[in-house]
This record gives C-alpha cells, sequence and structure tokens, in this order.
C-alpha cells in the first residue's frame, strides 16, 4: 500500500509533469486532474466545466450539474503546491466557500451580462442563471479541491439553506484521493446505511456470498439523492429517460398500479464489498454498494419521486445482492455479473469494453516496445499504457529507491496513457470533435464503440504498428496543446475544445486531399515535424475565432462545440496548403504492406502466447476440464477431435502440444471459465 506521504509526492510530481507537458497553469492542471478523478468514482458528472473567475471576495474555478438530480456544484481549490503536505485551516476553508456564495449569488442575478462574451466564465455564470430560471437546481454543492489535508474538526461542515436551496460544503483533500487511488475497485471507499430483511442465499463459493433483499422506493430514492452516480461506477449502461417503451412502462407503473412493481419488474442487481448486520438480522450497512443491472430502475422511481412527485412509498423492489469476498476480482466479478443479468434494453459489446483484449495488447506493446531516444537522449524509454487505475503509481509501491528510479527513468511521467487521453486523440483523428467537447466519458464511449467495431470484424487489428500510430496521435494532440498556449492569437479560453477542433480539421483536410499522414515519421522523432507544426498553428489560429463566433441562436460557446453542427461549421473553413513535404505522407499501398506484415507478425505471436500458456496449466487443470465437459455440464458439445485431445492432454499424454492443438485446448478452457468454471 502507497503511503499518503508517497502519493502526496506522486501526485505533486503527476500535476508538473502534466502541466509542463501540455503548457498548462499548474493550478489548471490540477483542477482537471481531481475533476477527472471524481468523475470516475461519480462524485462529479461527465459534464464539468473548466471556468476560471476570481475577483475581489467573488470566486470559482468551474462547475457540474447533475441534470437528473438537480445538483449544482460550484467549484474551487486552494492549491498549495508545496512538497510537504499542507493542513487547511478554518480561514481559508470559510474564505473560499464564502466567495463560491458570492459568485453564486451573482450568476443567479444575471452576471454573466458584465463580463466577455469568449470568456469560459461568461459561459459557466450564463448556465447557472439558465438553471436557476427553469427551476432545475433543487440542491446547491460547494465543493473546494486542495492538495493539503483537512483535520478532522473540519470534514463535517453542517448544511444549510443558501438562496432557498439546500446547499452542502464539501472538501476533497489529499487524504481523499488518496483512498480513490487505493481502492482496488476505484470506486473509493463509502457506506450506505440501511435496515433491510434479507434471504441469504445458500451456496458454496469462495468468491462471493449472495442476498435476496427487498427495499422500498423511499429507501432507493433515499440512497440516489444520497450518493449519485456513485452506485453506478461500475454500472455498464446509463439512466435512458423515459423515452423507451421499456421506461414509459416503469413510470406508468409506478403511478397507477405501485403495489405491482415487484410482480412486473425484475428489481435491481447490486455488489459490495462488505456487508454487516443489525441485531434484528437485517442489513444495516452496505459498503461499497454497486448497481450493476438496474440502473433504470432506480433512475426512473426517482425521476417519479422528486420530478413527477409520485408516491413512492408502496414500491417495493427486489434486490439480488453479492458480496465479492476477495476485493482483487471485484471489478472481473461485477463485469461478469453485469454481462449475464437479465436485462430491459439491449446492451451493446461497447458497454463491456473493460474487458476488451485492446487493453491486453496495448498494454503489451507498451511493456515491450521502447521508444525511439528523442532530443539526443541515449536512453531509451517506454509509453506506458495504464489499463487500471492507479497501476502507474501501484507499480512503484514495493520498489526500492534505486529500483524506483530506474522504473521513473524506463516509464517517465509525461509518457503515461491513460485511456481517456487515449480516446481524445483518437476521437479527434477521426474527426469527432464534438463528441470531445461533450468531455472524457463520452469521448471514451464513442471511442470504445469504435474499437469494439473493429475488433469485431477483425480481431487482429491493434498490431504494433496500430499501438505507434496512437502514440503519435497523443503526440500530435499534445502539441496543439502547447502550441495554442504560446500563440499571441490565443485570447484565453476553450482551449480543449480548440485542440480538438484543430486535430480534426488537419485530419478532414488531408482526407480531401487524398493524402495519408505519415505516423511512423512522429513516432521515430518522438515530435512531429516541423513543416507539420507550421501546418497546425495555421489551423488552429482559424479554428479558434471560428467555433469563437458561433451563429445566432448559439450564444453558449460550451455548448456549440458540443453540437455536431459545429464541425460542420468548422469543416467550412477555406484553408490551402501548397508545396507540402513529402516525407509528411505515406502511400496506401505502403500502408496496406505494413498493416498485412503486422498482422502476419501478430498471428505467429498469438499462436505462440497461447502455446506457452497451455503448456504452464497444471494437469489437475486439465483433468478438471475434462471432467467438466465429460460430464456434459458445458453448453459445448465436443467434436470426436476436440474431445480426444482434451482427453490425451489430461492423461498426460501430449508432453507438448503443437500449435493447433494448443488453439483448440486453449479455447476449450475460455469457454469453461466464462460459463463460471474455477479451473485453478
Amino acid at each position: 500500500m502507497v503511503s499518503l506521504e508517497e502519493f502526496h509526492q506522486y501526485f505533486t510530481q503527476s500535476i508538473l509533469s502534466d502541466a509542463e507537458s501540455r503548457t498548462l497553469l499548474r493550478p489548471q492542471a490540477f483542477f482537471e486532474t481531481v475533476c477527472e478523478d471524481l468523475v470516475s468514482i461519480g462524485d462529479l458528472t461527465k459534464n464539468y466545466t473548466y471556468a476560471e473567475y476570481i475577483k475581489k471576495g467573488t470566486e470559482a474555478f468551474g462547475y457540474d450539474f447533475d441534470e437528473e438530480r438537480g445538483v449544482l456544484t460550484i467549484l474551487n481549490h486552494q492549491y498549495f503546491q508545496d512538497d510537504e503536505i499542507q493542513t487547511l485551516t478554518r480561514t481559508q476553508l470559510d474564505s473560499k466557500f464564502t466567495r463560491m456564495k458570492s459568485f453564486l449569488k451573482k450568476s443567479f442575478e444575471g452576471f454573466h451580462a458584465q463580463m466577455e462574451e469568449t470568456s469560459d466564465a461568461y459561459s459557466m455564470a450564463y448556465n447557472l442563471k439558465k438553471y436557476f430560471e427553469r427551476n432545475q437546481v433543487l440542491k446547491v454543492r460547494l465543493m473546494l479541491l486542495t492538495d493539503g489535508k483537512v483535520t478532522r474538526t473540519l470534514t463535517d461542515i453542517s448544511s444549510e439553506t443558501f438562496l432557498n436551496l439546500p446547499t452542502e460544503f464539501r472538501v476533497v483533500d489529499i487524504e481523499y484521493l488518496h483512498k480513490i487511488y487505493s481502492s482496488a475497485s476505484g470506486v473509493g471507499e463509502f457506506e450506505v446505511k440501511v435496515n433491510l430483511p434479507c434471504l441469504k442465499i445458500n451456496q458454496e463459493s469462495d468468491t462471493y456470498q449472495s442476498y435476496l433483499a427487498i427495499m422500498s422506493g423511499n429507501s432507493l430514492v433515499q440512497i440516489y439523492e444520497d450518493f449519485g452516480q456513485k452506485l453506478f461506477e461500475q454500472n455498464v449502461r446509463t439512466f435512458l429517460q423515459f423515452r423507451g417503451a421499456v421506461n414509459r412502462g416503469l413510470r406508468n407503473t409506478i403511478e397507477t398500479a405501485p403495489e405491482m412493481f415487484f410482480a412486473y419488474n425484475n428489481g435491481i442487481t447490486a455488489t459490495a464489498s462488505s456487508i454487516e448486520f443489525g441485531d434484528n438480522g437485517n442489513i444495516n450497512l452496505i459498503k461499497n454498494f454497486q448497481i450493476v443491472n438496474g440502473g433504470q430502475t432506480t433512475s426512473a422511481i426517482y425521476a417519479a419521486s422528486k420530478i413527477s412527485k409520485i408516491d413512492v412509498s408502496n414500491v417495493a423492489v427486489q434486490m439480488k445482492l453479492s458480496v465479492v469476498k476477495d476485493s482483487k476480482n471485484q471489478d472481473e466479478f461485477v463485469s461478469k455479473v453485469a454481462e449475464y443479468a437479465n436485462t430491459q434494453n439491449r446492451i451493446n459489446n461497447s458497454d463491456f469494453f473493460s474487458n476488451s483484449p485492446f487493453h491486453k495488447d496495448m498494454k503489451d506493446y507498451s511493456t515491450r516496445i521502447f521508444a525511439p531516444a528523442a532530443e539526443g537522449s541515449q536512453r531509451r524509454t517506454h509509453w506506458y499504457y495504464e489499463r487500471v487505475r492507479g497501476e502507474y503509481l501501484n507499480n512503484q509501491a514495493y520498489l526500492s529507491a534505486f529500483e524506483k528510479r530506474k522504473f521513473l527513468l524506463e516509464n517517465p511521467k509525461h509518457q503515461l496513457i491513460d485511456k481517456t487521453l487515449l480516446s481524445k486523440a483518437e476521437n479527434s483523428w477521426n474527426q469527432r470533435p464534438d463528441i470531445v467537447s461533450k468531455g472524457a466519458q463520452d469521448s471514451f464511449k464513442r471511442f470504445a464503440d469504435n474499437i469494439t467495431e473493429i475488433l469485431e470484424n477483425d480481431n487482429l487489428s491493434i498490431t504494433e504498428s496500430y499501438f505507434k500510430d496512437a502514440i503519435a496521435r497523443i503526440i500530435m494532440f499534445r502539441t496543439i496543446e502547447r502550441l495554442i498556449t504560446k500563440s499571441t492569437w490565443y485570447d484565453g479560453g476553450f482551449r480543449a475544445q480548440t485542440v480538438t477542433y484543430s486535430m480534426a480539421y488537419l485530419s478532414f483536410i488531408l482526407k480531401e486531399m487524398c493524402l495519408n499522414l505519415n505516423f511512423n515519421n512522429i513516432w521515430e522523432n518522438q515530435a512531429i515535424p516541423v513543416s507539420l507544426f507550421k501546418m497546425l498553428d495555421t489551423i488552429a489560429e482559424k479554428v479558434y475565432f471560428k467555433i469563437t463566433s458561433p451563429p445566432a441562436g448559439f450564444a453558449n460557446i460550451s455548448q456549440w462545440t458540443k453540437n455536431a453542427k459545429c464541425w460542420e461549421n468548422v469543416k467550412e473553413l477555406k484553408i490551402e496548403f501548397k508545396n507540402l513535404e513529402e516525407s509528411l505522407f505515406v502511400d496506401n499501398q505502403e500502408i496496406k504492406y505494413i498493416q498485412k506484415e503486422e498482422k502476419k507478425k501478430k498471428v505467429v505471436d498469438t499462436g505462440i502466447e497461447i502455446q506457452i500458456k497451455v503448456v504452464n496449466t497444471t494437469i489437475d487443470a486439465w483433468k478438471k476440464l475434462h471432467s467438466y465437459y465429460a460430464a456434459g455440464k458445458s453448453e459445448l458439445k465436443l467434436s470426436s477431435m476436440h474431445a480426444d485431445i482434451l482427453f490425451k492432454m489430461s492423461s498426460g499424454k501430449i508432453a507438448l502440444p503443437s500449435e493447433k492443438q494448443s488453439a483448440i485446448l486453449y479455447n476449450l478452457k475460455k469457454v469453461a471459465e466464462d460459463e463460471g468454471l474455477n479451473i485453478t
């Protein structure tokens, strides 16, 4: 386990590296990093927005609005930027919250009219007033982010009523962030107090224990009111509103026949890391409660109660609760439950992207492929692909001082790839800047859809060449970020949107010119060529002024950039480039040849890898697998040839299976494991 002090050092260096690589001010890098962490565990929605405003007595650094629950969050920070963990004082807390309240009050009163329309702050104040006028705000949260530590006496700040709205105060400090990274599930530790009669399902399993329980509509509403998206962090779906026939049916049942809800509805499927029982035998505490199936049911009941003002006291919801005994297996267990649970709407394969072979391939390439030495350096490094949250930090947890220095030299922080950064770069190049502008979560969902479709059509498509090209696109994405920040034409604001639209426009115009960018050139140099840099500088300037001058009816620039019409508008730019360097591009035939050779290489590598896995599987495991199929427990019926190979392997008659035999044995083992057989 990484100590708090070690985590603080890692976190501080991460912010410094992020700020330098992206040419950001450290406070902004800190803000974005923390907000993404909070989105990942459900403390913020994907709609959070950075927008700095600081004047005497008035201050805010951004906001977030949970439309479903009507929760408006004003964000601010106390960023110490110190090598040692600082303590946040009561005076500092009171000052920050007072300034945030001042900003909120002024925004509700039409503060935006005094601001520059192209500024981020204008967009923030404009939206706050809009939510307020439409009576959408049901609760306010004032949230302070800090790299310091809050004393225990200040952790619980009493709620109050401000502007006739219930107002909560939250402090996210370094200890809270440490818990997020330390959590095995990546959800962060939290507890739900309940009083649920339950029935224990007696089964012999060292993996989990299951219970059946009944929860009242009011209880479910209160839990969602308290924890919101934290309950669905690992869920495979989000609420679809009352648009589909299923959800309209839910609402009709709640409104006209609540006593029939139990009979008509499948209820919810949930997991927990542990539970506690009261003296009456009821469950009275659920730790890390996750609803993996039944998100629509939960949201429908909540919306019926809070928005439609329907009485849900007579609604009873059945719940299947599985307590995962080994926290290390929680992610995999939750994914399997979500995949096999009875569903009310179709779930696409991309919803299970966390189990995609894409991650395995990317991790494998990032571990064994060295990036070319850059800028005269003699040391070769890796681009570290973080498949699981906190993996980069956890890999350093038990290293000696010497080993840690070596690890950081080979895996520098500025070459850490997280899935959201990768998705932004890929979606930008795939000409979906409107999706990227919607935030990291929407961007990743689109990316997952694309990758899933690619893999379904060709399971050999994620090759070493793809990995290098993807890194090249990340290098380009970050270069555009730095380019914009340093440009004389940049007035501030909407940098993130300018980055994705600029990269998308380059992709668009090269496609119009029937040109293929030579990404290998960028990979080999670990930088974009000077001539390409100049092209991007020209594009970024034109794009910036285009997106910050929206047409009539789209006064809010932030919302405008999320609209597909904005991208169509940008594509109308007429930017011509002449006398382009031939070295920047590669022809179609060469691309096809490289892809063909890379796939051949991957087939060989995959075959060898499968043989190694089969040989390393114990004879007892093969005997257990043989018994499983021989007893007819699998849905897969073996051919005589497959049955014979499995029998011989389990009998020790095959010392070294061939590539073909290994492929057959590996697939039989995988099918059985997917069906729930624990072979090891």
